[in-house]
């Protein structure tokens, strides 16, 4: 009987040759990685946000590296974009069968009596309501093709309150029961739905929290961990989630922060 290297039993695992994978807020960050690891285990990859340019950028770049990658812009405050978001990837690519809900905002940093009611909008609108749409928009192309792979990017914040981030944490609060009850209700679909809750990861939107050295150390230097993440720390578990490997994992929260809510 001949003996399968690791390497090979890693590639068979992980593969996604044929799955077609929707990632947004995809033109840097977190999901720019996400985007360029699934197109490594052979995913065709759809990288969308809100600027064409970057987006076409990061695809040509994915395609000289041998994935396949098509931008498509899309605002996902804007339900009529994530229509055409999910309608453009279906007309491209047959079918979507991975979906990143990777996008969110936070306006405000400070006490939450500082979030007004805009803001506030906001904040649930891009990071709960438009994820919940855009699975749901989703739904019936992964259903018609014997299931899927959503994974919702949470946070630690979900866990327990980070200062200055209040209305940011209900937020993800939110998202990780919207995980729970889409996992629970789309299961018999073969639709898993799972959630990664990053700690403290070096990426622009987390920016305000490393950027000044005390900031840094408040949040760092009580960690079994003690440092910040980087972004190929949390695509790895994507992977993971989007493939195969995790095929009796859903409704799960997978914490990916150095220690921080031991």
């Amino acid at each position: 009987m001949e003996t399968q290297s690791v390497s090979s039993i890693e590639k068979a695992v992980f593969d996604l040759t044929g799955k077609v994978a929707v990632i947004t807020g995809a033109s840097k960050g977190i999901g720019e990685d996400i985007a360029r690891l699934f197109a490594r285990f052979g995913a065709k990859v759809i990288v969308s946000s809100r600027r064409q340019e970057a987006l076409d950028q990061l695809a040509n770049e994915i395609k000289e590296q041998g994935g396949e990658a098509t931008g498509i812009a899309a605002h996902t405050g804007d339900m009529e974009q994530l229509e055409q978001l999910v309608n453009k990837t279906i007309d491209v690519y047959g079918g979507i069968d991975i979906l990143v809900n990777n996008a969110a905002t936070n306006p405000v940093y400070g006490p939450s009596l500082d979030c007004d009611a805009l803001a506030f909008d906001k904040i649930m609108g891009i990071n709960v309501k438009s994820p919940f749409e855009l699975s749901k928009l989703c739904y019936p192309s992964m259903k018609s093709r014997g299931g899927g792979s959503i994974i919702m990017m949470s946070s630690i914040a979900g866990h327990t309150p980070d200062p200055g981030l209040g209305i940011y944490s209900v937020s993800k609060a939110s998202i990780n029961m919207l995980t729970k009850v889409l996992a629970k209700e789309w299961g018999p679909d073969g639709i898993r739905v799972n959630a990664i809750c990053p700690g403290l990861i070096k990426t622009k939107f987390s920016q305000a929290l490393w950027q000044d050295d005390k900031t840094l150390a408040h949040f760092t230097k009580r960690l079994p961990i003690a440092r910040m993440g980087t972004t190929d720390e949390i695509s790895p578990l994507a992977l993971f989630l989007a493939s195969d490997a995790s095929s009796y994992s859903t409704g799960s929260l997978f914490y990916a922060d150095g220690g921080t809510v031991i």
